[in-house]
This record gives structure tokens, C-alpha cells and sequence, in this order.
């Protein structure tokens, strides 16, 4: 088993910056790979940011350029670091991760775009 404890949501102004941090403990072994999604209010979960275990990233139109996804293999964290942030990316953020093939989800963290 894999728990996944998000962190760093909170409320922020437009224009502003967050870091989320997802941190895996448990049977940590085989990282296929992982990201964030989001749910936004009255939508369906989408995802935001993967990244493979060999480094390969990926991104949502919606937040390429602004969103930076890196995994830290000794701290087994999986961090998005979100800029230049709008109402649009109000939402409950969640990261997922594959070990072993098996899929571990967090419990989510909300972040808030507001003035």
C-alpha cells in the first residue's frame, strides 16, 4: 500500500503563485509515473500535470507554461509548482501516483484564486 498526502493549498490572489507538494509513503517501489488533476467547481476531474518516471512531463493546454510538475525521487514527493494563477484554477487538486501498477490517489488539497 501507497498513501498520498497533499499540501499547499490555500487561498491566493490572481496573479499569484503556489507550490502543492504530494508526498508518498508506504511501498514506494516501482514509480511508473504520476501528476495532478483538479476538480473545479461543478466540473468533472481533469488532469493538470503528469510526469513519467524517467522525467517526461506533460501538461493541460489550460496551464502550459504555468505549471511546472518535478518529482523528487529521495523525498518521494511529486511538487506543482502553479504561477501567474486565475479564478479558472480555483479547484480541489489531487495527485495520483502508480506504483507497481496499482494507482494511489490523495485526498486532495483546495486552492483558491480570489481577491
Amino acid at each position: 500500500q501507497v498513501q498520498l498526502v497533499e499540501s499547499g493549498g490555500a487561498l491566493v490572489q490572481p496573479g499569484g503563485s503556489l507550490r502543492l507538494s504530494c508526498a508518498a509513503s508506504g511501498s514506494t517501489f516501482s514509480f511508473n509515473g504520476g501528476g495532478w488533476l483538479r476538480q473545479r467547481p461543478g466540473n468533472e476531474r481533469e488532469a493538470v500535470a503528469l510526469i513519467l518516471n524517467n522525467g517526461a512531463t506533460s501538461y493541460a493546454d489550460s496551464v502550459n507554461g504555468r505549471f511546472t510538475v518535478t518529482r523528487d525521487n529521495a523525498k518521494k514527493t511529486i511538487d506543482l509548482q502553479m504561477s501567474s494563477l486565475t479564478a479558472e484554477d480555483t479547484a480541489v487538486y489531487y495527485c495520483n501516483a502508480h506504483y507497481g501498477g496499482t494507482k494511489y490517489w490523495g485526498q486532495g488539497t483546495k486552492v483558491t484564486v480570489s481577491s
